[in-house]
């Protein structure tokens, strides 16, 4: 069942429409990880009356564009183009998502795309840090594992079981959400009401400091750190007040991590903070990259702020700085019709009412420094950590891991 909203956005001289179906990779088997990757990729290649070419043709003569990406919790279709084409162009969707060809010619194609992309992410040891500290934050859990797959599992994933996931994605619920009011759906504008919220869980990992701690050895003159846990959907109450802490530790210049790392020590190539928008229990954690020689005291850097994060509340200044941080992140994030149309449906999925920003500024208001602390003491008390450098190194750092946490 396919249901449909708009967004009654300022006028603009283009329209964009957007399917999110619910599942993605969370939806892979056992086995066939990166099976819905492969499949959202062959959507693409051609429906009910035109082939791969003919498809790619007719929407470039139009000067619009067709995009989809899988995600842990969905799959997103979008086409996008002005607005005295977009009636020619919107019936795609549905051909696309209801009628594809699903060549096997195609499934060949797009399997050995995914081969190759797998196989250079290998190549990039940030992504196998990553990869490995979601593992063991995840275990046997959908976000254990990346979108793309694994290479064994997608080397084994024949044209049968593509059709097969095929017949699964057609059960799923998809939502369509556009700027363009002639789509004949909800206006999300006059239908917000006060989301509800999930109720708080608290998440237990008894495990000791080996357990929470995994290191993957190479020669580079770089090391990279990365250290975090799972915590809340977005769902969940507790989901502000840790955008609050993503923004005192990571937006601007005058983020704790780049005053520490960057401007006073100068020491880092990369360094922030990864929290994205999760069904489940969302990932928060922060990751740096630093040359071989300054690892250490990175790690010790680190290992200092993370404490305090544990028993020192921020000071009034910090917080207030930090909510204005986030309320100016969410007004840039305003300021395009695609981000603002991917955020709703994919809240929607999620059984989330699209809030008003009045009552988004009203919430983090309230938010005060000890609500903070509590949940650094709930999630981040025995964190995960993941790091990738020269095997010395990653030795001495683990023998500290093991002393500090």
């Amino acid at each position: 069942m396919l249901k449909r909203y708009f967004v009654n956005n300022k006028k603009r001289n283009f329209s964009t429409a957007s399917v999110w179906i619910k599942g993605g990779s969370d939806m892979d088997s056992v086995g066939k990880k990166g099976i819905n990757k492969i499949l959202s990729s062959l959507l693409t290649r051609g429906c009910e009356g035109f082939n791969n070419f003919t498809l790619s043709d007719y929407i470039e003569s139009y000067g619009a564009e067709l995009n989809q990406e899988v995600f842990e919790d969905g799959i997103l279709i979008s086409i996008k183009s002005l607005n005295e084409y977009f009636s020619k162009l919107f019936p795609l969707l549905d051909l696309i998502i209801n009628k594809p060809n699903l060549l096997e010619i195609e499934f060949q194609k797009v399997k050995k795309s995914s081969i190759n992309i797998i196989k250079k992410d290998k190549e990039n040891p940030f992504n196998i840090c990553f990869e490995n500290w979601r593992r063991i934050v995840y275990s046997n859990h959908p976000y254990a594992f990346n979108t793309n797959g694994n290479a064994n599992d997608v080397s084994n994933i024949t044209y049968e079981d593509v059709l097969l996931e095929f017949k699964n994605f057609k059960r799923r619920d998809k939502y369509l959400i556009s700027n363009n009011l002639e789509i004949n759906g909800v206006n999300i504008e006059t239908s917000e009401k006060k989301p509800s919220e999930e109720k708080s869980r608290t998440i237990n990992h008894d495990l000791s400091p080996n357990k929470r701690f995994v290191l993957n050895n190479n020669d580079s003159n770089q090391t990279i750190i990365i250290m975090g846990d799972q915590t809340c959907s977005r769902r969940n109450s507790e989901y502000l007040p840790l955008k609050v802490l993503e923004s005192y530790l990571s937006y601007g210049m005058s983020a704790a991590l780049f005053k520490l790392f960057r401007e006073k020590h100068g020491i880092t190539y990369d360094l922030g903070v990864y929290y994205p928008i999760r069904s489940g229990n969302a990932p928060f954690l922060i990751y740096l990259s630093v040359s071989n020689n300054q690892a250490l005291f990175a790690f010790e850097l680190l290992s200092t702020l993370w404490n305090n994060l544990l028993f020192n509340p921020l000071t009034d200044a910090e917080i207030f700085l930090a909510k204005e941080k986030l309320k100016g992140s969410f007004l840039l994030g305003n300021q395009s019709v695609d981000e603002i149309l991917q955020r709703k449906i994919q809240l929607i999925s999620y059984g989330i009412s699209p809030i008003s920003e009045s009552y988004l500024n009203s919430k983090i208001e309230e938010i005060s420094s000890l609500d903070i602390l509590k949940l650094t003491n709930k999630y981040f008390s025995k964190p995960f950590l993941s790091i990738s450098g020269n095997k010395k190194i990653c030795l001495e750092i683990s023998n500290k891991w093991k002393k500090n946490f």
